[in-house]
């Protein structure tokens, strides 16, 4: 753990980010409060929303997201859970900048805090991409409170081919850094998202421009402590995922996770998936509860 200078690379930049934040956030017209938590690696700032005597789901962003895009993904978990939507520290978003290492059990202490915080138990768990790593971590570190998990195209199983993910992604990245032209950023996203998204459009311009990113190569899972988790795993991957391929996620993942309970292969998606599977993964985290309820 590490707190460096501020990973905003202005407060101009930091400003225009936040605007987009509150943006996205007054765009879903919800009801909604802040919740701010002293952890042991800096202060987590949480939106939550839906009935507090619902069951609890905790929501975890990708990589350069926040916490109202988490929201936006699975809109009707409300209607059925208390959602804690989380901003993940040193991201661009309103949780402190603390940077932790995705190597060891930081994440999983975190995450662990926060729960203990918010006074929750037999909680749910979903996540994206990174989002993903964070909660095999919050498994892997203690898992006694968890209930059941779902990762989408989640990282920290498998990784897809890094001279891909080079030509295709970061290069992009990069040229759209040096030169702002948005031709880049376009380039980008047709790599990872399966449709268009005008808010991801604006927000990523802003997060490439004024914010520090982690490229730090992402670690994989050793099988040893895959086969420690007890907690059930929902696994949604995505074929034409170039930075965790689909198919190598499943392969895997049925090798080493003795607690996979379902799995999916969205056969249509890129690495961010789209609305309409968006909402089939929010279906399955609500029939979830539904099934509990009728047993």
């Amino acid at each position: 753990m590490k707190q460096m200078e501020s990973l905003f690379k202005s407060e101009k930049g930091k400003k225009e980010i936040l605007s987009l934040y509150d943006q996205k956030l007054d765009e879903l017209n919800i009801e909604f409060e802040y919740i701010k938590i002293n952890t042991s690696f800096g202060e987590t700032n949480i939106i939550a929303t839906g009935n507090s005597s619902n069951p609890p789901v905790l929501i975890i962003h990708g990589s350069n997201g926040c916490a109202p895009i988490a929201l936006e993904t699975y809109q009707n978990l409300s209607k059925a859970y208390r959602v804690y939507a989380v901003d993940v520290l040193a991201q661009p978003n309103k949780s402190a900048e603390t940077r932790l290492n995705m190597k060891d059990d930081s994440y999983g202490k975190w995450m662990n805090e926060i729960i203990t915080a918010l006074n929750i138990e037999n909680v749910t768990m979903a996540g994206f991409s990174f989002g993903g790593l964070i909660i095999l971590k919050t498994l892997e570190y203690d898992e006694r409170k968890i209930k059941e998990v779902f990762l989408s195209a989640p990282a920290y199983i498998v990784n897809g081919n890094p001279i891909k993910a080079l030509f295709n992604i970061f290069i992009p990245m990069k040229r759209f850094m040096k030169t702002e032209k948005p031709k880049y950023v376009e380039k980008f996203l047709a790599e990872v998202f399966t449709e268009r998204d005008e808010f991801a459009i604006k927000y990523l311009s802003k997060v490439f421009l004024h914010f520090k990113m982690d490229f730090t190569p992402v670690p994989v899972i050793k099988k040893t402590d895959a086969a420690s988790i007890k907690t059930p795993i929902t696994l949604i991957a995505a074929k034409n995922d170039i930075l965790f391929p689909g198919v190598k996620i499943l392969k895997r993942a049925n090798k080493i996770f003795p607690s996979l309970k379902n799995t999916v292969l969205l056969e249509k998606s890129k690495h961010v998936q789209n609305s309409s599977d968006n909402y089939k993964i929010e279906k399955m985290i609500l029939n979830s509860i539904l099934l509990q309820q009728q047993k």
